[in-house]
């Protein structure tokens, strides 16, 4: 398949996304906090999280929009020297930290609201806990689409050229080739997360549907509002819902065999800057009243116990998350193998 021009123009490199190398800034001011996080998260960052943190702990949050790869990979590069003191990435991601011995674990002497979550959501001894869990479907044009009932229309003819995915290498890539193996084996999900040869047999089938593969989800996401695309798979809720509330002619889809789950974590980095005010950020992001303003925007769901609102999806849905184990040792290998099949 040729993908089209405008592929170049979505596929925004890691590097000229962000700088790996700290920033030239100079913190000054003792009550500063660079946060790294995903660039789909700009807008309740900015409309929640930045004002809360100013009044509620007198912190001045920068964030870094980006994907969790890379901010790992800023980690890594900053090691002994770090300028980001908490990161908020997806937990596969998390998983490879922990690897890596670039996280402060955590507990509730520094982070009392830890105690408040529901069970399993904090990971290994305290290393990072999830503070949303946003959901995942296919997003669609409303002025094309009059609904979306299944994953298999992804594949339809009537498709052909009006599709984008994610590329394997963002998290929510995985939902389509998770899809794929359920579509191409008739598993139940549980067991076809397994069958990779079957998805993947499955994905070259799709091949031929799609316009282009992003890495940056914003840019394809506008290609969606304009009509260039009709369907957009493995969107998130927090990123959908609320430009659909904004009158975006969009839409996301909750399709008939089940939808996925992002559990949203958020971790210290080890050697973090501002280490104090760092578990403080933490532990008012893990509380029940920003959780459930956060829950809220994003139609996400929240992880303390004590939280309300949040996603109101249809009794009887499926609802998967996968074995975040199984992708991170096999991720490498699979976006590899993906974009080796997509460039043909």
């Amino acid at each position: 398949m040729t993908m089209l021009t405008r592929r170049s123009m979505l596929k925004t490199s890691a590097a000229a996304a962000a700088s790996l190398a700290a920033p030239g800034l100079l913190r000054a001011q003792t009550n500063q906090l660079v946060i790294g996080c995903a660039a789909s998260h700009t807008n309740w960052m900015e409309a929640i999280v930045v004002p809360h943190m100013r009044e509620a702990i007198g912190a001045e949050v920068l964030f870094e929009g980006t994907r969790s790869a890379v901010n790992l990979e800023k980690m890594v590069a900053n090691r002994g020297q770090q300028y980001l003191s908490v990161v908020q990435m997806d937990d596969p991601v998390m998983l490879q930290a922990v690897d890596e011995g670039l996280l402060e674990r955590l507990g509730t002497d520094m982070v009392p609201n830890m105690a408040e979550l529901r069970e399993g959501a904090v990971h290994l001894d305290g290393m990072w806990a999830n503070y949303a869990q946003p959901w995942a479907g296919i997003a669609y044009n409303t002025d094309m689409l009059g609904g979306v009932e299944s994953w298999e229309a992804l594949w339809a003819p009537e498709a052909a050229g009006r599709v984008i995915i994610p590329s394997l290498q963002n998290t929510e890539g995985m939902w389509t080739l998770f899809v794929a193996a359920m579509l191409a084996t008739g598993m139940p999900f549980e067991e076809a997360q397994y069958e990779i040869d079957a998805a993947f047999d499955k994905m070259a089938e799709l091949r031929d549907n799609l316009l282009s593969i992003y890495t940056q989800m914003p840019q394809a996401f506008n290609l969606l509002e304009q009509g260039e695309i009709s369907m957009l798979p493995g969107n998130f809720s927090s990123f959908a819902l609320p430009r659909r509330d904004e009158g975006s002619p969009i839409d996301l889809a909750a399709p008939s065999e089940g939808i996925f789950v992002m559990p949203s974590g958020i971790c210290m980095v080890e050697g973090a800057p501002n280490a104090e005010l760092a578990a403080s950020y933490i532990n008012e992001i893990l509380s029940a009243d920003l959780q459930s303003a956060i829950a809220d925007f994003t139609s996400s769901l929240a992880t303390n116990t004590l939280s309300t609102g949040g996603a109101d999806l249809p009794d009887g849905l499926g609802v998967y998350s996968p074995d975040w184990q199984f992708v991170a040792e096999n991720r490498r290998e699979w976006t590899e193998r993906f974009d080796n099949l997509m460039a043909i």
